[in-house]
This record gives C-alpha cells, structure tokens and sequence, in this order.
C-alpha cells in the first residue's frame, strides 16, 4: 500500500498529539505541527514528522505548506484542522478583540489551510479533510459564546463545504467531541485572564462577576470536571474511520453528551432544549 499522509494542526498536547501518534503507528506519514518552537522540538524528540504551524499566522501557514509539498513531492491525502481554543465570557463581556482572536484561530485559519490544499487534493484526485468541531457546533451553553459561535461557523462552512466538493473525491468531515481530557480547560483560562479580566475589571458593576468566580474555580480545578469525559482516544476512533472508511459520514458524535444533545436537537422544543443546555452548561 502507498504511505498515506497527513497534515494535523495543534498536536502540542490532547487530541491532536494522540491522533499524531495513533496514525504514524497505523502507518501514516504524520506531519504534527505546533504553534511554539519549544513543542515542535517536543514532538521531534518524540518521533513525530513536526514543524511550526501558526494557524492565527498566514505566514506560518503558507511556509508550513510549501515545506510538507516539497516533502511529498506535491502530494497530500489528509488534513486534520484540530488547532483551536475556547473563549470564555458572557456575551455582553466579549470585546471585538477577543472574538477575532477566537475566530482567527479556530476557523480563519483552518479555512486558509483548507482552501490551500484542495487544489492539491483536485488534482490527485482524492482527499479528506475533518475539521474538529464540538458538541458547542450545535448546542451553545452560557459563558462560552465566543467557543459557541466559532464551532457554529464551522459547521456551517464545512456543510457548504462537503455540498460544492461533492464528486471530487474529496471527503469533509466533522468531528464533534464533548467532554476530552486535554489542556482545554488551562488554555481557555490564559485566554480568559488575557481577553476578559482586563475588560471586567474596568466595569464599575460587573454584572457577572459571581458566575466569573465559580467559572475561574472550574477553569482552574485539577481533573475531569464534567460527567462522561472520555479520553482522547475517542477521537482518534472517529478520525480514523473519517480518514481511512470508503464511505466517511459527514459528522462523527464522540461521547455520551454530544449523542445525547444530537438527539435532544431533534426531538425537544426549544424552550427545553434552553433548559438542558444551561443545565449543562452550569
């Protein structure tokens, strides 16, 4: 059989380092990027086929894509768009500032990498393309709107996406994961401490400011805090069909929570699927 190859963005830690590693053992060439040095070194020492990868960076994008296409001799069967981070905040407490960061990493540039590499795919042929989503790409809970609207986006896009690829050989897929272990929790703290504290301690009446205090407890705490977390295993389970199945389905549910509320969005009135995703929410 041909090496099958792949490019994975944000395989720093969590699902995209455990999807780098299961692949390359299946026998994937892997191309594991990291937005810092210092991780990129860290999965080089691993093992892994790593370089930088910026995806808030056009830049880093570019360059990262030229260097893989020179490497495989302009050819790529696989894209995994798993860089992203969560928001935290109310909605009323989010500035332009931080939605655009939000957006510049979790879709702006999975779309720049995206739109890169089709043209490559068209012409061998065939490729496939999944796109890290969330069970916040169809149920939006509170305090994460920023998260909420980015993964809505994204599953917008890449519903268009798989519509105008059809016939081309070329899959799109959605994973949708609820509860991972991984370092979401840390990274969506630094990104409250930079884009949402600042912000709230210039109100004279932070509206919110009880909820921001059991946020930051959450946020902070050691550990799985949410029932039904599952490791990051789980998603290598899915990518592993969505890249290696001859039929790919167009989303992949991955934990008891994300089949649940597909369901509950199917068959509740709003008003109480309102109730259930600020209950899970809370």
């Amino acid at each position: 059989m041909t090496e099958r190859s792949i490019l994975i963005t944000g395989c720093s830690s969590g699902i995209g380092l455990c999807v780098a590693k299961g692949l390359t053992e299946r026998g994937w060439r892997v191309f594991a990027t990291a937005r810092r040095p210092e991780d990129v070194i860290r999965l080089q020492d691993d093992g892994l086929e790593a370089l930088q990868l910026d995806v808030a960076d056009s830049e880093s994008i570019h360059t990262a894509v030229a260097i893989i296409l020179g490497r495989t001799g302009g050819k790529l069967d696989a894209l995994f768009n798993n860089a992203g981070y969560g928001q935290p905040g109310a909605v009323e407490d989010l500035t332009r500032e931080a939605m655009r960061a939000q957006f510049e990493t979790n879709l702006f540039g999975a779309l720049e990498l995206t739109n890169l590499l089709i043209p490559v795919m068209r012409k061998q042929g065939h490729g496939r393309i999944l796109f890290n989503s969330s069970i916040l790409g169809f149920a939006a809970m509170p305090m994460r709107g920023a998260y909420n609207a980015s993964k809505f986006a994204m599953e917008g896009l890449v519903d268009t996406l798989r519509l105008e690829l059809r016939g081309t050989g070329i899959y799109p897929s959605l994973i949708e994961p609820g509860p991972i272990r991984s370092k979401f929790r840390p990274n969506a703290y630094l990104a409250y401490q930079q884009y949402l504290q600042p912000h709230i301690q210039r109100k004279a009446d932070p509206i919110h400011q009880a909820i921001y205090q059991t946020l930051e407890a959450r946020l902070t705490k050691e550990g799985a805090v949410v029932p039904f977390t599952l490791g990051p295993e789980a998603v290598l389970k899915a990518a592993i069909h969505a890249l290696e199945s001859k039929r790919p389905k167009a989303r992949y549910p991955v934990t008891t929570p994300t089949k649940v509320f597909a369901i509950l969005k199917r068959i509740l009135p709003q008003r109480l699927q309102d109730w259930a995703q600020v209950k899970a929410g809370s």
